[in-house]
């Protein structure tokens, strides 16, 4: 099955051509970024499935700081467009905060091809999965609450509802 697009964004030559190659079974279009500070734009005027995004572009950097930047940009513009973090300096708490700050899923280089692909397949067919509207309001809710340290009268302001609204939604099953 071919997909329409994808972004990647990764500073090393090497792994963009690689994955260029690579990822031409799965995509029609493959557009690579050898940093994010156009990724916006194409996301913008892109039709783009999902993006596979580097954790790391300084030199020396590791920590995976700009990749979690840049996966909260994506999100706060394209929520719908899954994102599946890149790195070669990977270990569980990085994974976990990725995910939990809305990645699709993590990848650690060097990489199979085959799991790549079908990680990338996984992240797409996930984001286009149809859920009941109440599950998808309950984790907007708890995603807002979550923002505001917990503070529900906060919460409801946020989200242009009551603090009592907010308790029928969390507590109705």
């Amino acid at each position: 099955m071919l997909f329409n697009s994808i972004v990647v964004v990764d500073d090393n030559e090497g792994v963009r051509v690689s994955l260029k190659y690579l990822l031409k079974k799965m995509f029609d279009k493959i557009i690579t970024l050898d940093k994010p500070d156009t990724l916006l734009q194409v996301l913008d005027t892109e039709n783009v499935n999902v993006v596979l995004l580097d954790m790391n572009f300084s030199l020396g950097l590791n920590t995976g700081r700009e990749g979690l930047f840049w996966l909260e940009q994506i999100k706060k513009m394209h929520p719908q467009i899954p994102v599946v973090l890149f790195t070669a300096y990977g270990d569980i708490e990085l994974a976990v905060r990725g995910v939990r700050n809305g990645a699709a899923d993590f990848v650690v280089k060097p990489w199979d091809n085959m799991r790549l692909l079908e990680t990338l397949r996984g992240a797409i067919e996930r984001q286009r999965e149809v859920r009941p509207l109440a599950e998808i309001e309950e984790e907007h809710i708890r995603t807002a609450i979550d923002k505001c340290g917990g503070n529900m009268k906060l919460a409801a302001e946020l989200l242009g509802v009551s603090r009592q609204t907010i308790y029928n939604k969390l507590t109705q099953k």
